[in-house]
């Protein structure tokens, strides 16, 4: 087998469970792997230290898969992988909620691998060159163990490019995807789009934080910002909120959102959708003098790195400072981060920063946190992404 052998102390995160090894950190490469090979990595002296994924278009040169080098990387490996992660997510699956995340990448040892269950459907996301070289053992074991009606890839993400991978979307088993595939979250009913919807077609990511913030809309006038297909939507309405406006600059999204008021029965009268730019929306709002109870902001990822870090806290506070512009005292609002790059310490600064400016005085009341189904594995605090505060107006 090809080896990977590190500079001289280069090895610590490898020691301690951390999945990545970046390229200025191998001494040299013996053999000529391809990429998507199974390497061996050694330190300096030739210690074995895990085996892993080799790629020389990527920054993260080597992912890491096993430190037990008496469990080689074969079929029966990955086999059951896909198996334990799968097993995992079973008592999440119920007539209330039959949509999940089956497979988190390194938080399941399967680094580039996403997969999603949506109703009888299954979304496959593919990032990296080592799984898929692998894809025919990933889609058999997961047709084995779930019968899905059918399996969709949606690998069109920048990742990709990385690893010298060109996008991949298309049927890979079974039936192909209707335009609207409906599902259950929370006891409510969705009509997704898996072939063009965004991501892999749903954020099954904020299934608990939907319900954790329905808890305060109650006869509340509701704003939900970037409302995707309406998951804070339909969850306010259900939770009984007056009244809700919607804003998202897709029009996917909002003809989706349609479809899931009217599938669930809820008054469409109560309920205005908005095809917009969620800042400029908020800024007409505060013009014409609107005031809501409770305001969503779940906007996508400012941050996809440290070095953009700064642009992206500066796009937060002005974002929130606009929406906290819009409640009065008792107002409270449900605000998210998706940038891994951005703590939850740093979030709650930049809030506090947007609520200055907005000469708002706030108290944080609680912090949304990933799904168990979007598990933390201890050894990559990387794959902590999504954080979010509910905050109350003083």
């Amino acid at each position: 087998m090809n080896k990977i052998i590190l500079h001289k102390n280069k090895e610590k995160a490898a020691w301690q469970l951390h999945p990545w090894i970046f390229s200025g950190a191998i001494k040299s490469v013996e053999g000529t792997p391809a990429n998507g090979t199974v390497v061996k990595v050694f330190n300096i002296d030739k210690e074995f230290i895990a085996y892993g994924v080799y790629n020389a278009h990527s920054r993260v040169a080597v992912r890491l898969l096993e430190w037990n080098q008496q469990h080689p990387i074969d079929d029966g490996w990955w086999r059951s992988r896909i198996q334990r992660a799968v097993e995992l997510r079973t008592p999440l699956l119920t007539d209330q909620n039959d949509t999940v995340r089956l497979i988190f990448a390194e938080a399941d040892f399967l680094p580039g691998l996403i997969v999603d269950k949506y109703g009888e459907f299954l979304s496959v996301q593919i990032h990296s060159s080592g799984i898929e070289a692998v894809k025919t053992i990933i889609v058999e074991e997961l047709v084995q163990l779930l019968q899905p009606k059918g399996i969709y890839e949606r690998s069109d993400l920048n990742a990709r490019q990385h690893e010298g991978l060109a996008d991949a979307n298309g049927l890979l088993y079974g039936e192909m995807p209707s335009e609207f595939v409906e599902v259950i979250e929370n006891g409510i009913r969705y009509q997704i789009n898996i072939v063009e919807g965004q991501k892999s077609g749903f954020y099954c990511d904020q299934r608990d934080n939907r319900s954790l913030t329905a808890q305060y809309v109650k006869d509340k006038r509701v704003l939900d910002c970037f409302c995707y297909s309406g998951g804070f939507t339909l969850n306010a309405a259900k939770a009984g909120a007056s009244s809700i406006v919607s804003v998202d600059s897709s029009a996917l999204a909002i003809e989706t959102l349609h479809r899931n008021i009217v599938l669930n029965g809820f008054n469409p009268i109560t309920h205005t959708a908005v095809q917009a730019d969620v800042n400029k929306y908020l800024r007409q709002l505060r013009e014409e003098g609107e005031k809501f109870d409770v305001i969503i902001l779940d906007p996508p990822k400012y941050a996809p790195s440290r070095s953009a870090l700064d642009k992206a806290a500066r796009a937060y506070k002005d974002l929130n400072r606009r929406a906290l512009l819009l409640l009065e005292s008792g107002g409270v609002l449900a605000t998210f981060s998706c940038s891994g790059a951005m703590d939850i310490d740093t979030f709650k600064q930049v809030i506090a920063w947007a609520a200055l400016d907005a000469g708002k005085e706030i108290q944080f009341i609680r912090q949304f946190n990933q799904p168990e189904d979007h598990p933390i594995r201890a050894s990559f605090p990387e794959g902590e992404y999504l954080k979010g505060l509910l905050v109350r107006i003083v």
